[in-house]
């Protein structure tokens, strides 16, 4: 692993993280990784990141670059697996911080930029909406601008091999019913909470960016990923983390609203898959074809535990299901159709969500040290103000 240091405007861009004194002391900072084609991802110490950095590293010889601001939810413990891999470099950086971004394209020259940096967690967009508009919109915007300007640079066979891969989320186009049919690429997009409106800008402007000024961008929107890695704020997660603690499970409402269930790994494939084949300018819906209520997940991770790591009192996780008030505008049901990218690219999921969900748990029972880390005190203050005494 190498840390890149750049300088901006006379500012040195440090980078930090749990790892960096450790890796400093053995790895010099570079300034210039590699002559041969590499890849950029933002926000890529984040749980659908920091899995495509292993799905990608697990793949292929190319090298990556991760740009992450190691917000709450960016762990540089969550790519500690690959931290001595020569093919991994992190750099610490905003992507608001257009001309940082810029510098690191210039000096680095990367064949394509997956966008995965965002704000994502619903009900934190419901208390703090600025956060979300700031890096999904603002950081978006910024972003695009910057990889602009070095595409624009770019000599012609490399500006055409350039791809600019924007992921974002099913929870754009609103809310279904039980008996509509499933989202699909050209489902209105019709969003209901802060988090799913700054991500539908964001869409908008990948879009607006291709066909003002012909940037080469590909656009995925996934459905509800679960798998390692992610932040325990997160039903799943959230779950697992209660239940072994012996604290209540909090569920929203009746807990009969429907989310259609992508294991990470599933996602991560595609994404790939997207990025080696997929049409310039197109959107392709990334599902898991596992459309399941809240409450049967909690029941079916309660089942799970109850296997994999039984009381000593031989009871069951599910005494400790409470509900709790509806979260503001909580979309009723999500259903992802996506029949477009098997029919163009081939692929589909390999996870049911029965082998996903038992792999993920199987996951946080192995990797408890992980889990403590992140549930720190910020965590667990941010937990009690959204359930409650439930919490």
């Amino acid at each position: 692993m190498h840390f890149v240091k750049c300088r901006k405007q006379g500012a040195a861009l440090l980078v930090t993280g749990l790892l960096s004194l450790r890796l400093l002391r053995t790895q010099s900072v570079c300034h210039s990784l590699t002559s041969n084609p590499m890849i950029f991802l933002t926000g890529a110490a984040g749980f659908i990141g920091a899995n495509f950095v292993h799905h990608w590293l697990g793949q292929k010889d190319e090298p990556v670059l991760v740009l992450d601001a190691l917000t709450y939810a960016g762990n540089l413990e969550s790519l500690a697996p690959v931290a001595s891999d020569p093919r991994y470099h992190f750099a610490q950086l905003d992507i608001c911080d257009r001309p940082a971004v810029a510098a690191l394209l210039t000096t680095h020259r990367p064949r394509a930029l997956l966008h995965f940096a965002a704000e994502s967690h619903v009900d934190r967009s419901i208390h703090g909406p600025g956060d979300f508009i700031r890096t999904n919109v603002q950081g978006t915007f910024e972003l695009l601008e910057a990889t602009r300007a070095y595409w624009a640079s770019l000599p012609a066979l490399e500006k055409a091999a350039f791809r600019f891969l924007h992921v974002s989320t099913d929870e754009v186009y609103g809310s279904l019913s039980p008996t509509d049919p499933a989202f699909t690429e050209t489902t209105p997009y019709a969003p209901n909470s802060p988090y799913s409106a700054s991500k539908a800008a964001s869409d908008h402007l990948v879009r607006a960016w291709h066909h003002t000024y012909g940037l080469p961008v590909l656009t995925t929107n996934c459905s509800n990923n679960y798998g390692p890695y992610q932040f325990p704020e997160k039903l799943i997660p959230l779950m697992i983390h209660n239940a072994l603690a012996g604290k209540p499970l909090p569920v929203y409402g009746d807990g009969q609203n429907v989310r259609d269930w992508l294991y990470v790994q599933d996602h991560c494939r595609a994404i790939a898959r997207v990025l080696e084949a997929g049409r310039l300018g197109e959107t392709y819906n990334v599902g898991g074809c596992n459309e399941v209520k809240n409450l049967d997940v909690v029941h079916t991770l309660c089942d799970l535990l109850d296997q994999l790591r039984p009381k000593m009192d031989g009871s069951s996780y599910r005494a400790q299901i409470t509900f709790v008030a509806d979260r503001p505008g909580h979309d009723r049901r999500y259903a992802i159709d996506a029949r477009k990218i098997e029919r163009e690219l081939g692929w589909t999921p390999q996870e049911t969500f029965a082998t996903g969900l038992r792999k993920t748990v199987q996951w946080y029972l192995d990797n408890p040290d992980w889990v403590e880390h992140v549930t720190s005190g910020a965590y667990r203050q941010w937990v009690g103000k959204q359930y409650g005494a439930a919490a």
